[in-house]
């Protein structure tokens, strides 16, 4: 993940607010934190977008913010609280001794938001590391001491700390294994720099003046009042020097840190204490055995243990601690601080687990919902709140779901007409190792890796007489699919299950013949239209570019829901954690249950605000069957090449075809009666008609409207580009025609939710390099529509990492030269071309010739395709424009 989107996770609210299911209600605080979050970015963070953490890391913390807000905010207050508790700060001022990664396991909580596919671990230590970079270098400039420092960073206005309270461990005394000191900061050294004394030098350095030593011990007696601890050392005077406090004592004044934090007192505590006492739990591991069969309602035996914190502790171990009753306990010669009824709780929980433990099993589907952190539906009194870890058999199986290359090798059939890569292959494996568990699955790996033909693989290693599966997908992409079938597996029997793609249907046939087809393709429209597709029990039903399903309450979603399958699978280029609502849909499709109701979840997702670990918990539970790979994995990249070309298959829709037609018919009228120059001004204008039709029908009419459903190619650059966007992508759209690029700009400003820029002959030098510098730069400018000609040379656009060809010139040096606008020097991620070809057209015709006579191609098309079409005879002629069946539309 780049760095610089960071900030535009950060800050670009409306994705971040879009993407986000936050619960809460208008907040006036919130609304004035942010305007002031986003004017300290524009201000600050161009320059230092790392300086920009700080600050969100010294917010109110009271404040609510959307949960991606309050992430990065307690991911930055981790740090500053570890500067800030630093002992003598002051003298290391550019050193601290910080920990080399976040104190917490922040890779864990991290909830839905853009970009989140690509924050892992390193990338969180990455920007721990970028804050330190930033912290020392600024520092060092700094006149004045550490704490004046994040003050003046604060978007509130902060005293500066005077007084600090410290506790630390102290294991040379039994009795009293805690100690506790006061200081305060004063100006000493010949720089100004501060440094802290006991607050017993106080009475040194204020002598003969009473009001500024009242001033500065305002704060003790302060607290003091809220904290009897702090009372009895002001009473008896030890709050002016070293003293040891007992268990209790030190839990005590842990409690009371956010008191003492609140009036201005800065604490050095032990790093173990996380705020509150830790919660005791019975923790049940399950499945040590592999069960007789395997699904979600295999049973796995389990058997019963005791932790603290995540400490397995023994039930001896327990019971002193729960007699002691102090609080803090050492465990495993460290110190935790402990909640006692929650002990009491586990201890009698426990008693009863392991009563049952040997004579009882826990269901599949129990389990995960435990991993999850929700209640199980089956014996849930007895294990309420119990915690879960995998035994042996379980952990394995679900590191082999997690893990495509930890599973057993299974070879492809021998008909498959396609090469697969090893991670396609792995992802073969996968697909056939989860479908003899029974499991569902989401097929997720990025736009480009070739879901396709590892799907179809796997339909064409486990197909069977009599066994068909089916495939809904958007109608712009059926072409796609019968394209794919003939190109990699020709001999899976395919049917598609749509009007405008096979014309007219005859359904009652279909359905009584279905058992001899190995595939059946159809869209999600048609679903609702044709009542048998629910009724019939398929083997497979895969659904491809899934978000389709993504809102559980559309009509659409209830049919996909509503077909009846021994196997499902979801397919989907875009990340599917970016919204809880959405993988909650996607799952009650493939594995119904494993989330729970909708209800259930939507109460699990309401406590993730107060409790962030539990979206890890989340993805621990869905990761095993969602199948992710990036172009950006080390076991991926080094196994694709720089540059993936595709051809992106479009349909024609209704309105698209009829006029199509009536071009096609005029042209083969007209040559019956012209010859020489005039036949052939009449091919060409022909197949410029033909290329204006096959973009939108108002490119060829001059109407202007350009509705988007009137082209299929308008729908499939959609889908193309709302992935782009999901990922943060930037695309390059190359079109031949100047008149077209404003329509185009103005949809594709629709589908991103943000302008983006655009080129043709008309523009001027200052404005090109000007659009140029702009779309290379920080700021996210998601497209950049350009005409050929003008665009094809001279240019570098290394910012994007997708081209797409709208319309075809037919000349692969002209194609290619545009796309190395993209694919050049200074291009650090795999560059992917989508050529976009209407499918029955004479686009794809004369994209077939082209593939059948690469050297004929190579010889006399560098001329272009058009001069060397006039030199056909009519017939020829005719069969290249005309229509054939497969030119079809969207739903």
């Amino acid at each position: 993940m780049p760095h610089n989107l960071v900030t535009a996770i950060l800050f670009d609210r409306s994705l971040a607010l879009e993407q986000e299911e936050s619960a809460l209600a208008p907040n006036h605080d919130r609304a004035r934190l942010e305007t002031i979050l986003l004017a300290s970015y524009q201000k600050r963070t161009e320059a230092s977008p790392a300086q920009w953490l700080m600050v969100l890391g010294l917010c109110d913390p009271s404040i609510p913010l959307s949960p991606s807000l309050a992430f990065w905010r307690d991911f930055a207050a981790s740090w500053v609280r570890q500067v800030q508790t630093q002992p003598d700060m002051e003298a290391a001022r550019d050193r601290p001794d910080l920990t080399p990664h976040p104190e917490e396991s922040f890779a864990a909580r991290m909830p839905p938001m853009v970009g989140i596919d690509a924050a892992d671990a390193a990338f969180l230590d990455a920007q721990w590391s970028n804050l330190l970079k930033t912290f020392q270098h600024e520092i060092r400039a700094h006149a004045g001491t550490v704490g004046e420092y994040f003050a003046a960073l604060a978007p509130a206005p902060r005293r500066v700390d005077r007084i600090h309270f410290h506790l630390v461990e102290n294991r040379r005394d039994d009795a009293r294994p805690f100690a506790f000191l006061a200081t305060y900061s004063t100006r000493i050294d010949e720089q100004g720099r501060t440094r802290h004394l006991p607050l017993k030098h106080a009475f040194e350095e204020f002598s003969g003046r009473n009001e500024k030593l009242l001033e500065l011990l305002a704060t003790v007696n302060k607290v003091a009042k809220k904290s009897r601890l702090i009372a009895s050392m002001v009473d008896s005077g030890e709050i002016f020097r070293p003293i040891g406090l007992t268990p209790p004592e030190a839990m005590s004044f842990l409690q009371s840190v956010a008191d003492f934090e609140a009036a201005g007192i800065l604490c050095r505590i032990p790093r173990w204490w996380k705020g509150a006492p830790a919660q005791a739990a019975v923790t049940l591991s399950v499945g040590h055995a592999a069960p007789s069969r395997v699904g979600f309602d295999a049973l796995l035996d389990f058997d019963a243990g005791l932790h603290i914190g995540g400490e397995p502790v023994s039930e001896a171990e327990a019971r002193r601690i729960l007699e002691r009753a102090e609080g803090l306990a050492l465990i495993k010669g460290k110190w935790a601080a402990v909640d006692v009824d929650s002990l009491a709780r586990a201890l009698d929980t426990l008693k009863q687990a392991r009563k049952l433990a040997g004579s009882e099993s826990i269901s599949f589907a129990d389990a995960m919902r435990m991993l999850m952190g929700m209640e199980p539906r089956q014996t849930a009194s007895t294990f309420s709140g119990a915690g879960i870890t995998c035994g042996q058999w379980l952990k394995s199986v679900l590191e082999k779901l997690a893990d495509p290359t930890l599973v057993r090798d299974t070879p492809p059939s021998s008909l498959l007409k396609a090469h697969l890569r090893l991670y396609q292959k792995q992802g073969f494996n996968w697909l056939c190792f989860m479908q003899s568990l029974g499991f569902g699955i989401c097929l997720a790996d990025d736009m480009g890796l070739g879901k396709t033909v590892q799907m179809l693989a796997h339909l064409q290693k486990i197909k069977k007489a009599g066994q068909t599966s089916l495939i809904v997908v958007p109608a712009s992409l059926i072409e796609n699919w019968r394209a794919e079938i003939n190109k990699f597996t020709p001999d899976l029997r395919a049917v598609v299950i749509h009007p405008q793609i096979a014309g007219d249907i005859d359904y009652d046939d279909i359905q009584g013949r279905i058992g001899a087809f190995d595939v059946a393709i159809t869209s999600y429209g048609m679903l609702s239209r044709c009542a048998w597709l629910a009724g019939h029990t398929w083997f497979y039903v895969i659904c491809d570019e899934a978000q389709a399903i993504k809102n559980p309450a559309t009509k659409q979603t209830r049919a996909v829901k509503a077909l009846t399958a021994r196997h499902r699978c979801v397919m989907t280029g875009t990340p599917v954690e970016n919204r809880l609502s959405d993988l909650w849909s996607l799952f009650d499709f493939i594995n119904p249950g494993l989330l729970g109701t909708f209800n259930e979840f939507r109460n699990f997702s309401k406590r993730l605000n107060d409790h962030p670990e539990g979206f890890g918990r989340l993805r621990r539970v869905v990761r095993p069957y969602i199948l992710r790979r990036s172009k950006t994995d080390k076991s991926v990249i080094s196994d694709l090449p720089d540059k993936i070309e595709m051809k992106t298959w479009c349909g024609l829709q209704k309105n698209q075809a009829v006029i199509y037609g009536h071009v096609v018919a005029k042209l083969e009228k007209d040559l019956a009666m012209a010859e020489g120059i005039r036949r052939k001004g009449l091919v060409l204008t022909c197949l410029m008609k033909c290329k204006q039709i096959c973009n939108h029908p108002d490119h060829y009419s001059g109407s202007g409207a350009f509705d988007p459903a009137e082209s299929g190619k308008f729908g499939r650059l959609a889908q193309l580009c709302e992935t782009i966007r999901e990922k943060r992508e930037r695309v390059l759209v190359f079109t031949q025609f100047a008149e077209i690029i404003g329509p185009l700009s103005l949809f594709l400003e629709g589908v991103f939710g943000r302008p983006g820029l655009a080129l043709s002959g008309s523009t001027s030098v200052k404005n090109r390099t000007a659009a140029v510098e702009r779309f290379q730069g920080d700021d996210y400018v998601p497209f950049f529509i350009l005409s050929l000609k003008a665009g094809g040379v001279g240019l570098n656009l290394t910012a994007a990492n997708h081209v797409v060809h709208f319309d075809r010139w037919w000349n692969p040096a002209v194609e290619n030269q545009a796309t190395d606008r993209a694919f050049r020097i200074g291009q650090k991620k795999n560059v992917m071309v989508h050529k976009f070809i209407c499918a029955g057209t004479v686009e794809e015709k004369i994209d077939a010739l082209m593939e059948d006579k690469r050297k004929l191609a190579g010889e006399i098309l560098q001329a272009g395709a058009e001069n060397w079409i006039t030199e056909l005879d009519d017939n020829a002629i005719k069969e290249m424009f005309s229509l054939t069946l497969g030119a079809g539309g969207n739903d």
